[in-house]
């Protein structure tokens, strides 16, 4: 029935409403109706949306998979820079007039969050170079709606050791939202690869390469190593980190293609986004359409399926080492396809999961979820595991210190350790959002760093008042911007990184 919708649709729109019901037999025209019941529900929502502006509208096409895997690194750097100049013209040509100066638009120029007005445009693929002769390479990839800006402190950490740290900004980002209209996750999968044949060729043959993915680009990851092990003249990584990886999504993402059908008629193009929001952030999209989610979920059931395949057939021994960070409550990614989907099935080679409870003193806890508060105990399997578990949580109700659990691979017994740290007042637990930044982040951070100014900073924001007022909803400025356990974080990468590249 499914595939015979865009059809139906057809037929309907041109008006030949009683061919179809009379082709359709009564079960048939009950999913009709509710589908179509829905789409309308659909139709009238996005009519209702805030309108769609030029960088919503704007869609540059870049370079599609099978040109990436042509290009070198100067190549995409080149590519990049002309994109970036063309819709600068673009997006100058559909300004009415001057914007306000001070309004928070990053594609406006008299804003503080344009990035023209900034120290650096972290919205572009950069390289970090260490002092002294590079002892290895790190490749960094970055999340879905975000940018490289995400990676810089994780490159920053692996520059500080000795390493090269390149990260890449994935096709359609970091430029405008309406960018994403147009991508497939293949051409995300294409620059990955582009990066991991430039990390190697800096790498060389003899100093570690090591890939480092964020959200969507942890997904990447694991597909990129993956794809290696089923064809060798692909680049493979030495090691894997891993920071609130998608490895798998909601069953929404899986249908979220339906949410845009509306789009097709004209009048309802705004159905082609889950959220039309003002773009008051210099490094990440706000606005979110539904190709976003579709890409996503064809992303991780591929790499499910590819997992499940390499370990059925033996192959995924091959696997490098996986280092894995993840909140036990995460709104975007599913924590337990971390486990089930990918932990599962990867030999005991040295791979290590870190997972981050809920605050468990913390005085909302009567007002949780209940599912969140049982999160943990429903999450690993009983040990021995193949992989060391370290879990980060309360050393006890009454204190907002915090121990780590460590369970080694292969073994039961439970070790329990300080980690020095503990949580920030009024902060309940972690966010997909937060893992990569500190709280010093200049533009996330709980207590940024005043030395770089974008204008606002999204982490202290603290708001009070009636609702329906604010541009924004709430919970995206209520969510946990940063990480208060972000030196555990950086020291665990750290361990994995080669003596030698220490300072």
């Amino acid at each position: 029935m499914l595939r015979r919708l865009p059809r139906l649709l057809h037929d309907l729109l041109r008006g030949g409403l009683t061919s179809l019901l009379t082709s359709l037999k009564w079960p048939g025209l009950v999913l009709a109706a509710v589908l179509l019941t829905l789409l309308g529900t659909r139709a009238w929502e996005s009519h209702r949306s805030p309108s769609l502006e030029p960088w919503h509208r704007l869609a540059p096409g870049e370079s599609e998979a099978r040109d990436l895997d042509r290009m070198d690194w100067a190549g995409y750097l080149a590519a990049e820079a002309a994109l970036f100049d063309r819709i600068h013209r673009r997006l100058h040509a559909h300004a009415a007039a001057p914007a306000p100066e001070g309004r928070f638009n990053r594609y406006e120029a008299g804003s503080p969050a344009h990035p023209a007005r900034l120290t650096r445009d972290w919205n572009r693929s950069f390289v970090l170079e260490p002092v002294d002769e590079p002892v290895g390479v790190a490749v960094l990839l970055h999340g879905l709606t975000d940018s490289p800006y995400s990676m810089r402190h994780l490159a920053e950490l692996y520059r500080s050791r000795g390493f090269v740290a390149l990260a890449i900004r994935m096709p359609a980002h970091g430029t405008v939202p309406g960018a994403l209209t147009r991508v497939d996750w293949q051409d995300w999968l294409a620059a990955g690869r582009l990066a991991m044949r430039e990390g190697r060729r800096r790498a060389g043959a003899d100093r570690p390469l090591h890939v480092v993915g964020y959200s969507n680009g942890g997904a990447l990851s694991v597909k990129l190593a993956a794809d290696a092990l089923e064809d060798t003249a692909l680049p493979q990584a030495d090691r894997i980190v891993l920071v609130s990886p998608m490895i798998g999504v909601t069953e929404f993402a899986r249908f979220s293609g339906l949410a845009g059908l509306p789009a097709v008629l004209p009048a309802f193009a705004k159905a082609a986004w889950l959220d039309i929001v003002p773009e008051f952030n210099p490094f990440k999209y706000n606005s979110f359409p539904v190709n976003g989610a579709r890409q996503s979920y064809g992303l991780t059931r591929a790499l499910q399926q590819q997992v499940a395949r390499l370990a059925a057939s033996g192959r995924i021994e091959g696997m490098p080492p996986v280092l894995a960070f993840q909140s036990v409550v995460d709104a975007t990614v599913s924590t337990p396809a971390v486990v089930d989907a990918l932990f599962r099935h990867l030999p005991e080679n040295g791979s290590e999961l870190v997972l981050f409870d809920l605050n468990r003193m913390h005085a909302l806890q009567p007002l949780m979820q209940p599912a969140a508060m049982l999160a943990p105990a429903r999450l690993l399997p009983p040990a021995p595991r193949r992989y060391q578990v370290r879990f980060v949580t309360n050393a006890s109700e009454d204190a907002p210190a915090t121990v780590e659990r460590i369970t080694p691979a292969g073994e039961t017994a439970e070790t329990v350790r300080a980690t020095g740290l503990a949580w920030p007042a009024l902060v309940y637990s972690l966010s997909h959002v937060a893992m990569p930044f500190p709280v010093s982040d200049s533009l996330y951070g709980l207590a940024p760093d005043r030395r770089e100014n974008y204008g606002l900073n999204l982490g202290t924001l603290v708001v009070r008042g009636e609702r329906d007022v604010l541009v924004v909803g709430l919970p995206l400025l209520l969510r946990l911007q940063s990480n208060p356990f972000f030196p555990y974080l950086a020291a665990r990468i750290d361990q994995g990184i080669p003596i030698t590249g220490r300072r």
